[in-house]
């Protein structure tokens, strides 16, 4: 860098509470994630202004007078240029806004007088995550952990009060923010970890997630090995709910599509369970839900532990639970958190979108993966989506066509347990389990 030949700081350009005249940063109140301070937050010489909020962004202040400036943004892994301007003032930025790298070169007069490579050791770095997607949340929190470990920076996340009683105690370092809290203009870098089914540019994120499933994107719109491993927790209370051996359930979700459609299977599940000498508790939020002509109850014979109760609640059922039974939805997501041994009733999923599990019960002879086509967008007002059969005898025939008898034997796998062997061994609480 060579300040000899800069012109001086206009004064707009000086205070961070002050814009150039270019201010082309302004937030969208349709976004789910909060757009970045108005200005780039570091500061270079003259009044020169970069961050990474948005991807890489420069501002070249007007200095009143036309002068030759020209902007370099790279990626570091290889120098390969991602956008190279020459401007009078005014704004530069790269094309993606998932982690890169980012290398940033400015000349004035053909001298380089600025020069910064991206490097997040100390700094301040915020990951949004959407606020309503709690299964969501729970997958890609692990690779933002992964992220601050590997760059060495100061880690925000964006997450509900209600998950950050999770996760506060077990990683004092990592501020876990309420978005309404969130200060912009202090941040280095930020990443926004969500589901872009709209993206065909990749520009949000480098892969689409429908390919590479739903917690592995964020590990790649961050840049870091996408190996799973649940974050850990620290509840206030971790007392055991219930002395009797017990299997926590959740048979509810926000579409259809996610839902158990088989008449009568949860009752007939639970009636088998219980036969078995287990409790089955039902942890759902909600004891009853559906929209039109399909509604979900608490299966007969469940134990309700539904309610607005705090999420730190449900983990400690979870925790303690021998097994859990559920959905492609948050609950699931909250007991592999938990180390619960997880039976997945699955089947708009396929097995690679959610967290690795032998539990999984799918009927492949059915048609399956309509989440994951990407000529078919998901319609989030539709409850009853079935993009592929919907008005038809075939609709939702992906989980309709999973037996009680299939999911029992998941359960009685998780449970280690063998009604086939005529000389088990029967546990104080009629439990038989393999020898």
């Amino acid at each position: 860098m060579n300040d000899a030949v800069l012109p001086p700081a206009p004064p707009s350009a000086t205070s961070a509470g002050h814009a150039p005249a270019v201010t082309p940063f302004a937030p969208s109140p349709s976004q789910i994630f909060l757009a970045p301070a108005l200005l780039p937050t570091q500061v270079g010489p003259a009044g020169l202004r970069f961050d990474f909020n948005d991807g890489a962004r420069v501002v070249i202040p007007d200095f009143g007078q036309p002068l030759p400036w020209r902007v370099r943004i790279s990626d570091l892994r290889d120098d390969s240029t991602l956008n190279d301007v020459s401007l009078s003032s005014g704004v530069v930025r790269s094309p993606a806004k998932f982690y890169v790298p980012h290398g940033i070169t400015i000349w004035l007069n053909d001298v380089v007088v600025f020069e910064h490579r991206y490097d997040a050791r100390n700094q301040d770095v915020l990951v949004q995550f959407p606020l309503a997607a709690l299964g969501d949340v729970l997958g890609w929190l692990p690779y933002a952990l992964r992220f601050a470990q590997v760059h060495g920076c100061r880690l925000a996340c964006v997450v509900t009060p209600a998950v950050a009683a999770l996760f506060r105690d077990a990683y004092p370092d990592v501020d876990f923010v309420a978005q309404d809290n969130v200060e912009r203009r202090k941040y280095y870098a930020t990443y926004n970890v969500g589901l872009f089914f709209d993206d065909k540019a990749c520009l949000e994120q480098p892969r689409d997630f429908r390919e590479t499933g739903l917690h592995r994107t964020a590990a790649h719109i961050l840049g870091v090995d996408d190996a799973e491993a649940p974050a850990k927790t620290a509840l206030p209370d971790v007392s055991r709910p219930m002395a009797e051996p017990y299997v926590c359930i959740a048979v509810q979700s926000t579409a259809q599509c996610k839902y158990w459609n088989r008449p009568d299977g949860w009752n007939t599940l639970v009636a088998a369970l219980r036969e078995r000498g287990m409790r089955v508790v039902c942890i759902d939020q909600k004891p009853r839900n559906g929209k039109g002509n399909f509604w979900q109850s608490i299966p007969e014979g469940a134990i309700d532990a539904t309610g607005e109760l705090a999420l730190t609640e449900r983990a400690r059922w979870l925790m303690h639970a021998s097994a859990f039974v559920g959905l492609s939805s948050g609950l699931s997501w909250l007991a592999w958190t938990m180390g619960t041994p997880t039976v997945l009733i699955s089947g708009f999923t396929l097995p690679h979108n959610e967290f690795a599990t032998p539990y999984r019960v799918i009927n492949d002879d059915v048609c399956t993966g309509c989440w994951h086509d990407p000529a078919i967008r998901y319609n989030h007002d539709d409850f009853h989506w079935c993009p592929r059969h919907k008005g038809t005898t075939r609709a939702f025939e992906c989980t309709r066509e999973i037996s009680p008898e299939d999911v029992l034997s998941a359960i009685d796998r998780a449970l280690g347990l063998n009604y086939a062997n005529p000389h088990r061994n029967v546990s104080p609480h009629g439990l038989e389990r393999t020898p």
